[in-house]
């Protein structure tokens, strides 16, 4: 007796044990910064602040301009720039990803803003939190699957062709006109006239500068230090690269000291974003009902008007997110229940702060990853010199070209789209260009939201033809004991097929076999609705002198067609073909 109550001892102990490893397991699945923040070291810092501080001067122009495609007032795209790199410190699982503002987000917030103001897009950051946040909790990481390579890339053109052709009346200089795709063109070939001929000349320079220093980056940027070149031409190289991360500030700069010496001069020679409200965002809860323009608007109101952005927004910012995430994972798995939860907070206290929705940034996650961030601490800096550049340099906003923010973004837009998916999907797999194009088509002359849930579904449409009609090989064989058809299928077969396997079998398995016989080497299911098909396909051959034979079926799909009926169990054979006729099995 004694020696069981030993027993039952050690057993809760180690019961115990294992529970307390599990839950530092599940902290350190959950809260990623408890497994590094230990061994954190001063010189890891160091390559963090300094990534961090780099990716700022990418962070504060984009934040600015992707404010200016919203619709939002300047400040708001700062707003969105720190808040989320406070959350994903702790629960990100990607260590160079920076959240913030992009320019997709910023598109899809245009309509929201328009209905509703600053509060709208505020709001709609909460709901799209709570969203992604839930998603996370449900383990619901599986819908992204629904979003093929095609679908994503032809969105992600689409968008970013939308964006660029938004700033193209800015970069003339061009006032008011529409933010869709057709309506931006109508208004350049209708006031192109009107155009400003400072801001074109300032744009296009903008335009031309980024490109170069984008593509001398390319060549000869990322070499910024090698063993075997002098100490001059390490310098040189440094020098190269860090001017090509910060070229989008430094453009930003040029032109505002260019447009500031002008306006002091009393010459007023560009267009400017005009004053920029100081000081850090009030911390408070989104407003759940919105006056705008005289009109209130209750909770249900707005959520009727949201419409398809309410679901769009949230799943367009997982997509993006996910993506950058396992571009930049370097091999490692990515916990994608995760990064929906850690996304998903980001979204709801950055809603605290004012900020419009926010994701990954591609752009600023390659700055990151390029600049040698070692942990998602290069985040925080990032977003605390946004909130310095709050405190402290908004009135240097003020002088802000429009037309240089427009050269960024249409230079930023040109990178973003992917050309190279229509060479890739031509040599691949060409029908994936119907997709590809029905979703580009859409969402430029419909609405991003439609376009996507359209592609979708016309990508759905492919896949469901293919398991209802799946490829067979059907072969005849000929022996010494007699002859038949062997019908082989590599996929799953689902109740969409059963008819076209059946009429496929009777049309092509005729003549003087006696047997057809069914490969099911490679079928790891069917359904109910495929086993009633055989039942029935055995009766209709049986009618012709011909025997069903079901070969190297696997046990679970043995027991599925059993299970319509029992005396099919007759029919199953394992081994070889040869066998099959030599057992003299084919005669009826």
């Amino acid at each position: 007796m004694g020696q069981q109550k030993d027993d039952v001892e050690v057993t809760d102990d180690d019961s115990e044990s294992r529970k307390k490893i599990k839950t530092k397991e599940l902290l350190k699945r959950r809260a990623p910064i408890t497994g590094w923040l230990p061994s954190y070291t001063l010189g890891l810092f160091l390559q963090d602040f300094l990534a961090g501080f780099t990716v700022s001067l990418t962070e504060i122009p984009q934040g600015i301009a992707y404010a200016v495609i919203a619709g939002l007032p300047t400040q708001y795209g700062l707003y969105s720039g720190c808040m989320g790199c406070f959350i994903y410190v702790i629960i990100g699982s990607c260590r160079v990803i920076n959240i913030g503002p992009t320019a997709i987000m910023a598109l899809m917030s245009q309509s929201t803003v328009a209905a509703f103001g600053p509060p709208g897009a505020v709001l709609m950051t909460f709901l799209s939190g709570c969203l992604i946040f839930l998603a996370g909790l449900l383990n619901l990481g599986f819908v992204v699957d629904f979003f093929s390579y095609p679908i994503i890339a032809a969105f992600t053109t689409a968008a970013a062709i939308e964006i660029a052709s938004c700033q193209v009346k800015t970069l003339m200089g061009i006032k008011g006109g529409s933010d869709s795709f057709l309506g931006s063109w109508e208004t350049v070939f209708n006031r192109g006239s009107e155009f400003k001929k400072w801001d074109l000349l300032l744009g296009c320079v903008t335009v031309i500068f980024l490109f170069t220093v984008k593509e001398v980056g390319r060549k000869h940027g990322t070499l910024s230090y090698r063993k075997d070149w002098s100490k001059t031409k390490n310098l040189i190289g440094r020098f190269v690269y860090i001017f090509t991360l910060s070229r989008n500030a430094i453009a930003v700069i040029i032109g505002s000291v260019i447009a500031f010496t002008y306006h002091r001069r009393g010459y007023y020679l560009f267009t400017l974003t005009g004053s920029v409200e100081q000081g850090l965002p009030p911390f408070k809860l989104p407003s759940f009902s919105i006056t705008h323009n005289g009109t209130y608007y209750s909770f249900n109101d707005v959520l009727e008007t949201y419409g398809a952005s309410l679901a769009s927004t949230p799943i367009i910012a997982v997509v993006e997110h996910i993506a950058i995430a396992k571009a930049f994972s370097k091999g490692r798995s990515l916990d994608a229940t995760q990064e929906f939860i850690s996304l998903g907070l980001s979204n709801v206290m950055a809603s605290f702060v004012q900020s419009m929705p926010i994701t990954g940034s591609f752009t600023r996650t390659a700055v990151n990853h390029a600049s040698g961030a070692k942990t998602t601490i290069s985040g925080v800096v990032t977003g605390v010199m946004v909130l310095f550049a709050l405190a402290f340099l908004t009135s240097t906003f003020a002088y802000i070209p429009k037309a240089t923010l427009s050269g960024v973004i249409i230079v930023a837009m040109f990178y973003l789209c992917e050309f190279e998916a229509v060479t890739l999907l031509w040599r691949t797999k060409k029908p994936d260009l119907l997709p590809f194009a029905i979703t580009v088509i859409c969402c430029l002359f419909f609405s991003l939201e439609y376009g996507i849930f359209i592609g979708i579904a016309t990508n759905m449409v492919f896949v469901l033809y293919s398991t209802a009609r799946p490829k067979l090989q059907i072969e005849e064989i000929c022996t010494a004991h007699g002859d038949g058809f062997v019908v082989t299928s590599k996929t799953g077969l689902h109740y969409a097929a059963a008819e076209y396997i059946r009429e496929k079998i009777l049309d092509k398995c005729c003549g003087e076999a006696t047997a057809v016989i069914v490969n099911g080497e490679y079928v790891g299911n069917i359904d109910a609705t495929v086993a009633k098909s055989f039942h029935t396909l055995k009766k209709e051959l049986e009618g012709r002198n011909q025997r069903l034979i079901f070969f190297n079926f696997k046990k679970a799909v043995r027991e599925s067609i059993i299970g319509i009926d029992a005396k099919l169990s007759e029919n199953f054979r394992g081994g070889c073909l040869e066998d099959i006729f030599e057992d003299n099995v084919v005669r009826v």
